[in-house]
């Protein structure tokens, strides 16, 4: 067999200790129970997920962004997922939460509407917190890992039922009042077209992936936070401040809410029309590290 080549040896050199210490991890993680999470409980049967293969999408950044003092539309970029991702189908029924607050780890829900079916019906009034809860909860009951999603990964799951929300508006145009009858009229329709109880499951058809009920009467939970931005004449980023105590909630549009808010009518709205529902679904994170993630963020850790 020919020798290596130097271009070759150098590679295998880099990457001998980059595995190493990744067995090395593992096996620490494993001996101090960071990951190798089973079970708790009664076996408890996991959620019906639909698998998105990958591919590239356009998504509209979330957040408030102001060009030279204006407000503009945020910037739409192209994404890719490398990876499949696995998501529930349907959002988490008034049912399964119950569950969750029957074994005492989730709070009680506070639905503006208690559902007639809970075994059909999404669970609403519903908060971050609570969500987070029940993603902690269904985790340790079925072994696998649950977290809430991005909403880039609900823009990449939903196609082309996820929202845009752009104006359209001209963002070099130095008159707001402009923007400010477009946003009128947009909320004004917002407001017209709510159908404020939510539906049993399927009720709001699919997605190309298989999706259900997305953008339907129920806004749903993602962990990305809230964002304001300016950007200079040239579109160059000036500032950006995040706000992670405020969190995207997104379906027929998307709605910055407060984390500890269930009614979003009740005034937690940070912008715009309120949601008519909040409730919410979850990704099943399965990278083989994700045990070992969970378990830092467990014990305080922001990773």
């Amino acid at each position: 067999m020919a020798a290596l080549s130097e271009k070759s040896q150098t590679a295998v050199s880099l990457a001998l200790p980059s595995v190493l210490f990744l067995l090395l991890a593992g096996l620490l993680a494993r001996e101090t129970g960071l990951v190798g999470e089973t079970a708790t409980g009664a076996a408890l049967d996991e959620p019906p997920v639909v698998l998105v293969a990958p591919r590239e999408f356009s998504y509209r950044l979330a957040g408030e962004f102001f060009k030279g003092g204006y407000a503009v539309d945020g910037p739409m970029i192209a994404l890719h997922m490398g990876a499949p991702l696995a998501i529930m189908k349907y959002q988490v029924t008034a049912a399964d939460y119950a569950r969750c607050v029957a074994e005492g780890a989730c709070p009680p829900a506070e639905p503006e509407y208690p559902p007639a079916d809970p075994e059909r019906m999404p669970a609403t009034g519903i908060s971050y917190d609570d969500a987070q809860a029940y993603a902690s909860w269904l985790s340790r009951r079925t072994g696998a890992v649950w977290v809430l999603p991005t909403d880039e990964q609900l823009a990449f799951a939903a196609g082309s039922r996820f929202p845009d929300d752009a104006l359209g508006v001209d963002e070099d145009s130095d008159n707001p009042a402009v923007r400010w009858l477009a946003d009128y009229y947009r909320e004004t329709a917002r407001k017209a077209s709510r159908v404020p109880e939510p539906q049993p499951q399927g009720a709001f058809g699919e997605s190309e992936s298989g999706l259900a009920d997305f953008a339907g009467n129920v806004w749903e939970w993602t962990t990305t936070c809230s964002r304001r931005v300016s950007l200079d004449r040239s579109g160059a980023v000036v500032s950006d401040a995040s706000s992670c105590g405020i969190y995207i909630a997104t379906g027929k549009h998307r709605a910055a809410l407060s984390s500890f808010v269930r009614n979003p009518k009740g005034g937690g709205c940070a912008v715009g029309a309120p949601p008519d529902n909040v409730g919410f679904r979850l990704v099943k994170d399965t990278r083989w590290y994700a045990p070992l993630l969970q378990r830092l963020r467990a014990k305080g850790f922001s990773v």
